[in-house]
């Protein structure tokens, strides 16, 4: 049985990192958060013990570090997206492995520091990927591998995850700490898009806002036009008032249903990384660059055939 420590107990995501401890037969030890709405625990791991001072969550680590039976061998980072880096840093000096939450960092610099701390330390770091391991999108992979064929394919991305006026007064709504749309709900997406079609060989962005962005991608093997939204107003209408998520990858007009399944996609991450078989930094360096070009570059007019659907009517 494996230690665990989570920092960031109170966010969306943790209790998935929970039930991943709990569902590979291991233990939270310990959990930090600034809130202390965490009673999700109760359910979960409820000797846990818990902490709102990172200072008192550090100097616990390193007293459980003097006795074998106690040390912590990993820690979960779910913290809000701009404190990944320190937090991860922390967790290797800890002399853990640590498992973190999208996107890793945002820029490649950090992810070669966050390498040379690796070294020093001894110690891994493993990224969430999880929609590698989504059954429809090894399936993809698959299919895609298995079908040589001298075109690209066609792909549409669009991800639509309506959010409240709350999303701009937290911290996901202040591109400082979350790093925009494109990078906060995006990056995942994007993994999956290089995981499936290969290299990046264009990246050409349309349209960035507060709420929205959408642009153009050609990779290896695929011509992707892809739409990224929190604003309910951009949902099909064939879905608006029944449901606040629309998910849709077309690959040559066929859908491709991963819509289901995601929530136990944290298990199987788990499950992988206690393995030996997690994706460490440079498995995250792809997503990371795609994510860091797309925060800074300068919007083009799409190209014939290159802009999508959903994109017309913002560009009016």
């Amino acid at each position: 049985m494996k230690y665990f420590a989570l920092i960031g107990a109170a966010g969306y995501i943790a209790p998935r990192h929970m039930k991943a401890i709990k569902e590979t037969g291991n233990h939270l030890a310990m959990a930090y958060d600034i809130n202390d709405s965490v009673g999700i625990i109760d359910s979960i791991s409820p000797e846990s013990e818990f902490y709102t001072e990172f200072e008192r969550f550090l100097e616990s680590a390193w007293q459980r570090k003097r006795d074998p039976y106690t040390a912590l061998d990993y820690v979960s980072v779910c913290s809000p997206n701009h404190l990944h880096h320190a937090h991860i840093a922390s967790g290797l000096r800890l002399g853990c492995n640590v498992i973190c939450e999208k996107p890793l960092v945002p820029t490649p610099a950090l992810l070669d520091e966050l390498g040379r701390v690796e070294q020093e330390t001894g110690r891994r770091v493993f990224n969430i990927l999880q929609l590698r391991h989504h059954p429809a999108i090894v399936e993809l992979k698959e299919r895609v591998a298995g079908t040589p064929r001298d075109d690209k394919y066609d792909v549409e991305l669009t991800y639509i995850t309506s959010r409240g006026k709350w999303y701009h007064e937290s911290w996901k709504g202040d591109p400082r700490k979350s790093f925009g749309v494109a990078t906060n709900i995006g990056v995942h997406f994007f993994d999956m898009l290089h995981f499936v079609f290969g290299d990046l060989e264009r990246n050409v962005v349309h349209y960035l806002d507060e709420h929205r962005a959408a642009g153009y991608l050609e990779y290896e093997k695929a011509r992707v036009r892809w739409f990224l939204s929190i604003d309910s107003n951009d949902l099909p209408s064939s879905v608006q008032g029944q449901q606040t998520t629309y998910r849709s990858i077309l690959c040559e007009g066929r859908e491709i249903e991963f819509s289901g399944g995601f929530t136990d996609l944290h298990t199987v991450s788990y499950q992988e990384i206690l393995a030996g078989r997690g994706f460490g930094l440079e498995d995250a360096r792809h997503c990371i660059e795609t994510v860091d070009t797309i925060r800074n570059a300068a919007l083009e007019i799409p190209a014939r055939n290159e802009a999508h659907p959903c994109l017309k009517r913002h560009l009016m």
